[in-house]
């Protein structure tokens, strides 16, 4: 879009007392925003209180340092190294796409209260020389953003995960890439990282999108901070995409927000790991409200994190032990490209094992369990059995927890 335009969008979204119900009435009875502005307090107060008429007279404080920054932000040469310690460097693309415009993903038009604004930063174009140019309209040809959705899915999950529950989310997601899948999740600690990390190994190369993350700050700036590698890896071979403006710090409010997002990009949502009180609950919810379906990964009846889960299942969410469970309800992704041997027995055979291991393996079970269980379990001396375990350890079978605790690790 044009500077003029951007700016007239901005001063829209950013006046106080203008929220996004409003700021659909006002577009729905005068056009574009630059339409808005120019109508009189007469005629806006027939469309919203005379409090909101003034405030729409008076353009917001900070209002052009915020258009400066945005179109600066627009004009940095994709690809170029911009890094900051907040901001991810060598982005594809970068674009802010209107409500309205033809690049506007249509399953968020699905939703009652749909961005005014989204920012997007990586792979927008999907054809060679489709480029979605910053500076005008785009007419919707060659943009991967219109039709996001259609072969999505979202994986979400607890933020302090088991080490089960991350290779899980992990393989799920690499799973799914491989089959042609684009894997949604927030960029959060835990599952939403270890599946934004299946996604970019998984997904083949010719493969559009391989993970979006729809984030809660400004795409000026990267939460939590140690995830600034994976989002300059995510604008490489995939997408980051906000609706809040640049320079938009993390706020609590903001990220339940922006679930709504994720489960309406989506044509599922997989829910790996979560607490009975938890994000990822309300993520699963608003999917089904939307007529998405939702699928959740069983577990321990001991674990807390479990229990999420088991509740949607209760609820009526697909209980689903492998990707194939997934795309037996979903169908294979447009890119689907058949998995060599290897690849599909990574993704569903735990890493081999020694006799002995094997029985250590048999007796650890799946819940996590200490060391002197598991001596009473073996009838092993403690030396034989730390070795065995480091073992199997160094071979990704176990994973050694706080505590003084040890879990068996499976491929999903």
């Amino acid at each position: 879009m044009e500077r003029d335009e951007l700016a007239a969008w901005l001063r829209l979204t950013t006046t106080p007392g203008i929220g996004g119900v409003t700021a659909r009435r006002l577009l729905a009875a005068f056009g574009l925003p630059q339409a808005v502005f120019e109508q009189p307090s007469s005629t806006l107060r027939q469309v919203v209180t005379p409090a909101q008429a003034w405030a729409l007279l008076t353009p917001p404080p900070g209002l052009d340092d915020r258009i400066q920054v945005t179109w600066n932000w627009l004009q940095e040469t994709p690809g170029g190294s911009d890094a900051t310690a907040d901001a991810p460097a060598a982005p594809m693309q970068r674009a802010v796409i209107a409500l309205g415009d033809a690049a506007y993903p249509r399953a968020l038009l699905e939703l009652e209260d749909p961005p005014l604004l989204l920012y997007a930063l990586g792979r927008i174009a999907t054809a060679p020389g489709a480029a979605f140019p910053a500076t005008r309209r785009s007419h919707g040809a060659g943009s991967s953003l219109t039709h996001l959705g259609e072969q999505a899915i979202a994986i979400v999950g607890s933020r302090n995960p088991t080490a089960q529950g991350a290779e899980n989310a992990r393989q799920f997601s690499r799973s799914l890439a491989q089959s042609g899948w684009t894997v949604v999740s927030g960029l959060a600690l835990g599952i939403d990282a270890a599946a934004h990390e299946g996604a970019l190994a998984g997904a083949p190369a010719p493969l559009e999108l391989a993970t979006v993350a729809v984030v809660g700050t400004g795409l000026d700036r990267v939460y939590p901070r140690q995830h600034l590698e994976l989002a300059r890896r995510i604008a490489h071979r995939g997408l980051l995409l906000s609706e809040y403006p640049l320079g938009t710090p993390p706020s609590p409010a903001n990220f339940p927000r922006r679930n709504r997002l994720i489960a309406a990009l989506s044509r599922g949502t997989l829910v790996v790991e979560a607490a009975l009180r938890s994000g990822s609950l309300i993520t699963a919810r608003l999917a089904a409200e939307q007529g998405r379906e939702v699928f959740a990964v069983p577990g321990s009846i001991h674990s807390s994190l479990s229990r999420g889960c088991h509740a949607l299942i209760r609820q009526g969410a697909k209980l689903v032990e492998s990707a194939q469970d997934i795309l037996e309800e979903l169908g294979p992704g447009s890119d689907s490209q058949p998995q060599s041997g290897a690849a599909a027995a990574d993704a569903s055979t735990p890493p081999a094992a020694s006799p002995s291991g094997s029985a250590i393996l048999d007796a650890l079970g799946y819940d996590p369990i200490g060391l002197d269980a598991l001596l009473a379990r073996t009838g092993m001396d403690a030396a034989t059995l730390q070795g065995q375990l480091l073992e199997l350890e160094l071979d990704g079978a176990v994973a050694r927890l706080p505590g003084g605790l040890f879990q068996r690790l499976a491929r999903a």
